[in-house]
């Protein structure tokens, strides 16, 4: 039987048996959760905030929310016959907010919680802590606590939270955004300063500035998208610019001052460059980086290091785990050593994306069952237990205006890695299918080519639409499609995926 309970609904001492238990229920821990509960081992998932995680809440789902009415009205404005349609109208911020607040459920649970009822998954809320080999206490809010012990495994997938630069003056007063209440903003801020190039610093100063808001984006480096080919943060910066927001690169913050009041200015943060300038805004979005949530998950009770990374291998299982200590036990199958351990998603730093997430739960929820029924895990590359495609390619779309897609290595990358590896590029705007997207089409494309083996090992769009390029190069670079085979591929026309004649041209010389 499914119960959904919290922490609080018992307190006693005796241990509560399961075959798996998972400590976080975003979209990683549901999906091992449902691969061990389909293959029949009882599993249990203790989650200290919303069933569905960062993702559902605060971060995919409402970015995307925000985002895709900002491509719609520029994807109107491109093409003659909708752009006279819509004029110099803008988006309505309160419909734009109120579509945001339906794709997070208007931050309830219930959806998922019964997803998990429905799928033979339990749920016991609170937070949870290894305790031992195979054992986690979870304290409910009311302090009251419970023991669970697994007899096979655990899996920790709690993810990622912001960081915050502690050494700014001010920081804590002046109550920065994260991601968090980046994307969950019940209005939309008159002046917004946005530190930091990466995925959500654009991604966001691109949605608030479609919404009405002066944005300033605030860059320590000389690049936006710094992980990604060159050519994908000057487009973007272009289009930030061309949308009225102020790029500065070479800049850093030094102190930050709120000042709560109701005067000329009313209440607004000051912000003091690092050269002096001071900027007045409302709200300061920090989007400076991600650390894991292990601070507080009982790490040091399996000799592992609180706050730090999960170091795993391809099957998802924690390297460097105590075979004992703590108040757990021993025996079960889980296997000595650290083989009950396992780690899925940010927390283990390979991919920091949602869609690598549920790829390594798929892998570790079909670890743990081999190791539950006595079989034998198949590890070498490409095999059922393992993670091999975080290496190999993690696709990753940005959601600006223009778009950028990306799967694999740049060529800075590859050539760092020692490849012999040149780049073909193309320009989207050539292509007789990207017309139909907007009557002045700017994009670019990119691939990485190994001379060696003769197939690719990177790919970048950027353009309007791009993101559905992004699959076909995904299986490109992670099925090491020889460009032989690759060349019978055929494009259909008109579309935007004819670039690839042209790539494959250039790679055949």
């Amino acid at each position: 039987m499914t119960t959904t309970s919290s922490a609080s609904s018992s307190s006693s001492a005796a241990p509560e048996e399961y075959d798996v238990i998972v400590v976080g229920a975003g979209p990683t821990g549901e999906n091992v959760a449902d691969r061990t509960a389909a293959a029949g081992l009882r599993t249990v998932i203790v989650e200290s905030e919303l069933v569905g995680g960062e993702c559902s809440y605060w971060a995919c789902m409402p970015s995307k929310a925000l985002l895709r009415p900002v491509a719609a009205l520029a994807g109107a404005r491109a093409v003659a016959g909708a752009r006279e349609a819509v004029g110099g109208r803008a988006l309505d911020p309160a419909a734009v907010l109120a579509r945001r607040d339906s794709f997070t459920s208007h931050w309830q649970d219930d959806g998922q919680v019964k997803w998990l009822r429905d799928t033979g998954i339990e749920l016991v809320r609170g937070h949870g802590r290894l305790a031992g080999v195979r054992t986690v206490t979870v304290e409910a809010e009311d302090g009251s606590e419970r023991v669970l012990t697994a007899r096979h495994a655990v899996a920790v997938c709690t993810g990622s939270r912001p960081v915050l630069p502690q050494a700014v003056p001010g920081l804590a007063e002046a109550r920065p955004w994260t991601n968090r209440e980046a994307t969950g903003s019940p209005t939309v801020p008159g002046r917004l300063a946005v530190v930091g190039g990466g995925v959500v610093g654009v991604e966001m100063a691109t949605a608030w500035r479609a919404l009405g808001s002066e944005v300033v984006l605030l860059v320590r480096g000389d690049a936006l998208l710094p992980r990604m080919e060159p050519f994908a943060g000057e487009l973007v910066a272009e289009g930030l610019r061309a949308a009225g927001v102020d790029v500065r690169f070479g800049v850093s913050v030094a102190s930050l001052e709120r000042v709560d009041g109701s005067g000329a200015d009313g209440s607004h943060v000051t912000v003091v460059l690092a050269e002096g300038e001071r900027l007045i805004v409302d709200e300061v979005l920090y989007a400076t980086g991600r650390a894991p949530r292990t601070a507080d998950v009982g790490l040091e009770q399996v000799g592992l290091k609180p706050g730090s990374w999960l170091d795993v291998d391809d099957s998802c299982t924690v390297l460097g785990v105590a075979a004992s200590g703590g108040s757990g036990g021993s025996g079960g199958s889980g296997g000595s050593g650290g083989a009950w351990l396992y780690a899925a998603g940010d927390v283990n730093h390979r991919a920091l994306l949602t869609h690598q997430g549920k790829y390594q739960a798929r892998i570790a929820g079909a670890a743990i069952v081999a190791r539950a029924q006595g079989r034998p895990l198949d590890t070498s590359r490409w095999g059922a237990h393992a993670a091999s495609a975080d290496s190999a390619g993690a696709p990753q779309v940005v959601f600006t205006e223009p778009e950028v897609a990306a799967v694999g290595l740049t060529l800075d990358a590859a050539e760092r890695l020692g490849l012999r590896v040149t780049a073909v590029d193309h320009d989207l705007g050539a292509v007789a299918g990207a017309s139909l997207y907007g009557d002045d089409y700017r994009g670019k494309a990119r691939v990485v080519f190994d001379l060696d083996r003769e197939v690719l090992v990177g790919a970048c769009f950027v353009g309007p639409g791009v993101a559905e390029l992004l699959h076909s190069a995904t299986v490109a670079v992670v099925g090491e499609v020889p460009i032989d085979r690759l060349w019978h591929a055929v494009p259909a026309y008109p579309t935007i995926s004819e670039v690839w004649l042209r790539l494959l041209e250039g790679c055949r010389g």
